[in-house]
């Protein structure tokens, strides 16, 4: 082989090793590296770069011409004397190497080099060196570069461990374990491993390391927090910045420290803000009577940035003052005065106080504290009232009686005692049952001296106070006077009440026999008979319109047929079980045009279908109340003509004549159509998710109002609605909220929710009560169970009732006594209404008329809403609802449906359940959970195993 320097286009110089020896037989040439110091290589490379040329393209050359070369290589520990004899049989063959191009006397004319590139493996190599041989047989070879090299996986840092170089083992078919090393200020969650591949690649990442506390991960390294931030925890993210009313100056910080005047209580977790102790309570006034004093008060103006405030009631007397000094002498109260219900840690803003001393001076200071108000030095935040109580006047009522009791009521009148004045403006009549707390009370005004006293239990004594009101006020309360209401069967009412019945059946009777006679020439017997089985309630009462003989009667009845020329259909707005639903106009000639939605039946449709199909409008037909869906007409007998149909001649249409067309079924030439009064925001479950979070407690009680009027007024009307749930409840622009679809009895075929099938169709399990789900029984007590439903539905913002639980699974939690926990920031009066609500008992259920006059209170005193079911705790752990104690954080996912964020819990540093149990909604953004309907499943979860941690520590037991 000779060494050859040639120049390239560029002029730089090129060294190759070259032989040609082709015209000459039995060519042996042979070309040896240096000695190769092995290094940490098992596995090395050769790299060969080289030209070679086709023999054809060589003249007279002989048939020993070659288009090939040989690599050896031989090992050795130490270089070889430069004396020692070159023998060819101690060097090992790699491979015999061919070139992919080979060139021709043309292409070196034209300066054309076609370099070859081969990579060989030789090995392995064991030994501290080697050497590399080249062997020519008869080519015209020039061999331009050889490179040797080895892999090795390079150093890396992965998940904020880091990886020394690593070469991989000579099997190329085992990987090299490497253990990591945290980056500085990390620590190991898990061992960080890497494996190291043959080809020098990292494989199979596990494991890793958090930055430790007061330290954020970027770019790969733990940096410590900036002034003003903080971490208080380990795990891989962002240093937070200080909540308000606090901060940190140097790096690093672990916590951020209040400012002057703001604190942390105990339990008050690091990202929370600092607060300070509340303002005094505001507006602190006072009532009295004869039985009871009250205090009410407004909460402070200034709460010190907490929610968790509470009210001590202190009182002196003070009843005169020492003649020297003048100083009035007060010392502290009786300790028979008794506060209802409580002196100290009052969540309400108001306080009944009985039991008290006539003409006396007492004064009561209400103060207000907060988690923070023991620490640091601060003013007791106190509002003062002083109360000297007096004998009432004299009082203007003689004896009252009873003029006559039913079930639920009792007649009251009294005389007046002599000389009495002649400017009572009315009379007050207090009243409770007499097995109840006196200040549990209900009462009600009247200009007559009687009244007629309703909504009572049967079979129960009442307690009657009455007092006058004059321009002076009110005067001292007549004595108590107890009457009972009659019990529920008739055989031992009053005689009196037994006469009354007795008259109105027989009128009655009398009435009904003279009706018959008519209504069975008119043919109309059923239908009134039916009517007339129903007690008369001052109200109209429902009518089934299965009772006629033809169901198209009940339409004619109760529905107004519209002619459709007066009728402008805009745009789809849904589907319904029947055919497609639009929005449009109603245009009556003379009238102004208001909004309406359309409801079709498609083509094609059976007389059965049509007949369920009217149906539900020969329902509406009959309701007419505010919060009820308005039924504006029916069109059932005018013919279509397309020639003369106003349809298309809204401004806005968007449909062709085709698509109309599809509407309605010609074969019959009469369009058929129920229009009622169109509701601008749609369902009202969908309307709620949509707009999370923007509606205020009163709003959302103020919703479920509306549909407590709308069911009340259903239940007085003898009709039980069966699928009350919140996309069966319609809202309008001004956000009121009506009651529809009226056609449950049907077999909902389509309705995804109508899991469960049971006499006359298919029941929506997570609405429905359990007796309608064992037995079919529907009433209005079943509607009620379904109205704490949508009362949840309400609250969660549309979440759906029971989540991911099967129906199955929702029947047997209900009988296991399972109920719904309270949605993340719903108050407690708000959820106890709704556990009444699902009473398992029927009869233990309110009344839709006494959820209604619940609310009216709730909205009349808002602080009622005030106090959240997460601010308190049970007073007893049998108060609280049973849930399960889970063994790990995962297991507690697990059941709640929420698996996929085991490894936010766990990167955030929350490994066990106590620890879990402080986390506010903040917290459990920061982990990464950011679905809203996501966050609110996993707080309620912490709000009800938070009671359950707190009443296991309660009775002396660590967690």
């Amino acid at each position: 082989w000779d060494a050859i320097t040639e120049m390239d286009e560029q002029n730089r110089p090129i060294h190759t090793f070259q032989v040609c020896h082709v015209m000459e037989p039995n060519q042996n040439n042979w070309l040896r590296s240096g000695w190769i110091q092995r290094q940490a290589a098992q596995r090395v490379y050769v790299e060969l770069r080289f030209t070679l040329r086709d023999c054809n393209s060589i003249p007279w050359v002989s048939g020993t011409c070659k288009e090939t070369f040989n690599l050896f290589y031989l090992q050795t520990d130490d270089p070889l004397p430069a004396a020692t004899r070159f023998r060819p049989t101690d060097y090992a063959k790699v491979d015999t190497i061919a070139a992919d191009e080979s060139f021709t006397q043309t292409d070196l004319g034209d300066r054309v080099l076609r370099l070859n590139t081969e990579v060989r493996e030789v090995g392995p190599v064991t030994l501290k060196g080697f050497y590399l041989a080249f062997q020519d047989v008869g080519a015209c070879i020039a061999l331009v570069s050889v490179k040797v090299f080895y892999k090795r996986c390079p150093a890396t840092i992965r998940n904020l461990a880091a990886f020394p170089d690593t070469v991989p083992h000579m099997d190329s078919s085992s990987l090299v374990e490497v253990r990591g090393v945290c980056v500085e200020n990390a620590e190991e969650r898990d061992t960080p491993k890497l494996y190291c591949g043959a080809d020098g690649d990292w494989l199979v990442p596990l494991g890793g390391c958090f930055c430790s506390i007061g330290h954020e991960e970027m770019d790969g390294y733990c940096r410590a927090c900036r002034p003003g931030f903080f971490s208080a925890y380990a795990g891989n993210k962002k240093c937070s910045k200080c909540p308000p009313h606090s901060s940190s100056h140097d790096q690093a910080a672990t916590i951020c420290h209040c400012d002057k005047g703001f604190y942390r209580a105990i339990k008050d977790s690091s990202t929370m803000a600092c607060t300070r102790p509340p303002s005094a309570p505001r507006n602190l006034v006072s009532l009295i009577n004869d039985t009871a004093l009250f205090l009410q008060w407004m909460p402070p103006a200034d709460t010190g940035g907490r929610k968790d405030i509470t009210y001590n009631i202190l009182c002196q007397r003070c009843d005169g003052s020492d003649g020297d000094s003048g100083v009035t002498q007060c010392e502290p109260c009786e300790p028979d005065l008794r506060f209802i219900p409580r002196p100290l840690g009052l969540t309400g803003t108001s306080v009944a106080i009985i039991d008290f001393a006539t003409h006396a001076n007492y004064t009561f200071h209400v103060e207000a504290v907060n988690g923070v108000s023991g620490l640091g030095v601060a003013a007791r935040s106190l509002a003062n009232v002083t109360v000297t109580t007096h004998q009432a006047g004299p009082a203007l009522v003689g004896v009252v009686r009873k003029d006559w009791a039913s079930q639920n009521s009792i007649a009251l009148s009294w005389s007046q005692v002599e000389q009495a004045p002649p400017d009572i403006v009315d009379y007050e009549v207090k009243y409770y049952e007499k097995e109840q707390e006196q200040l549990s009370y209900s009462s009600t005004r009247t200009k007559a001296p009687s009244v007629v006293v309703t909504g009572l239990r049967p079979s129960t004594v009442y307690v009657f106070h009455v007092r006058a009101r004059t321009a002076a006020g009110y005067t001292a309360y007549s004595p108590n006077f107890e009457f009972f209401t009659t019990p529920e069967d008739p055989d031992i009412a009053d005689q009196g009440q037994v006469l009354v019945v007795v008259t109105a059946s027989v009128g009655g009777f009398s009435l009904l026999v003279i009706l018959t006679l008519f209504l069975l020439i008119t043919g109309r017997f059923m239908l009134y008979v039916s009517a007339l089985s129903v007690p008369f309630s001052g109200i109209k009462t429902y009518v089934d319109p299965d009772t006629y003989e033809d169901p198209t009667q009940a339409v004619e009845e109760f529905a107004k047929e519209i002619d459709p020329s007066y009728i402008c259909i805009e745009r789809v707005i849904g589907a319904g079980e029947f055919g497609e639903v639009c929005s449009g106009r109603l245009r009556i000639p003379g009238r102004m045009d208001i909004a309406v939605a359309i409801k079709t039946l498609k083509g094609g449709y059976m007389d059965q279908q049509r007949r369920e199909f009217l149906r539900e409008a020969s329902i509406m037909g009959q309701f007419n109340n505010p919060n009820i869906i308005r039924l504006d007409g029916v069109v059932t007998k005018s013919k279509f003509h397309m020639s003369n149909c106003s349809f298309f001649e809204c401004s806005h249409f968007s449909l062709f004549p085709s698509q109309i067309m599809s509407f309605y079924p010609f074969s019959s030439g009469r369009p058929i159509m129920i229009v009622v009064e169109y509701m601008e925001n749609g369902a009202l479950d969908s309307f709620l998710r949509t707009r999370d979070g923007q509606f205020t407690v009163l709003q959302l009680v103020g919703m479920m109002r509306g549909i407590a009027v709308g069911m009340t007024y259903l239940s007085e009307m003898g009709y039980v609605h069966r699928d009350l749930a919140a996309r069966n409840i319609l809202v309008d622009e001004n956000l009121v909220c009506k009651v529809s679809d009226f056609g449950m009895s049907r077999i909902l075929e389509d309705d995804s929710e109508a899991a469960y099938t049971a006499t006359g169709g298919k029941i929506p399990i997570r609405w429905t009560a359990p007796e309608a789900i064992a037995y079919g029984k529907f009433s209005s007590a079943s509607d009620v169970w379904s109205y704490g439903i949508v009362m949840w539905e309400v609250m969660s913002y549309g979440e759906r009732p029971y989540w991911e639980m099967s129906n199955q699974d929702v029947i047997l939690s209900i009988e296991e006594g399972y109920r719904l926990p309270a949605p993340m920031g719903c108050p407690v009066t708000l959820h106890q209404l709704m556990l009444h609500c699902w009473q398992k008992e029927s009869g233990q259920r309110p009344h839709f008329n006494s959820v209604l006059s619940f609310l009216d209170k709730l909205i009349i005193n808002p602080s009622s809403l005030l106090t959240l079911v997460n601010d308190v705790f049970p007073d007893s752990p049998e108060d609280m609802p049973d849930y399960p104690l889970f063994i790990s954080i995962g297991d507690w996912l697990d059941s709640i449906k929420m698996s996929q964020y085991k490894n936010n819990f766990l990167a955030a540093g929350y490994t066990t359940l106590d620890s879990i149990s402080t986390m506010s909604i903040d917290d459990i953004r920061r982990i990464g959970i950011c679905l809203i309907g996501h966050q609110r499943r996993i707080i309620s979860s912490i709000q009800s195993l938070r009671l359950q941690l707190h009443h296991i520590q309660q009775s002396g037991f660590q967690v």
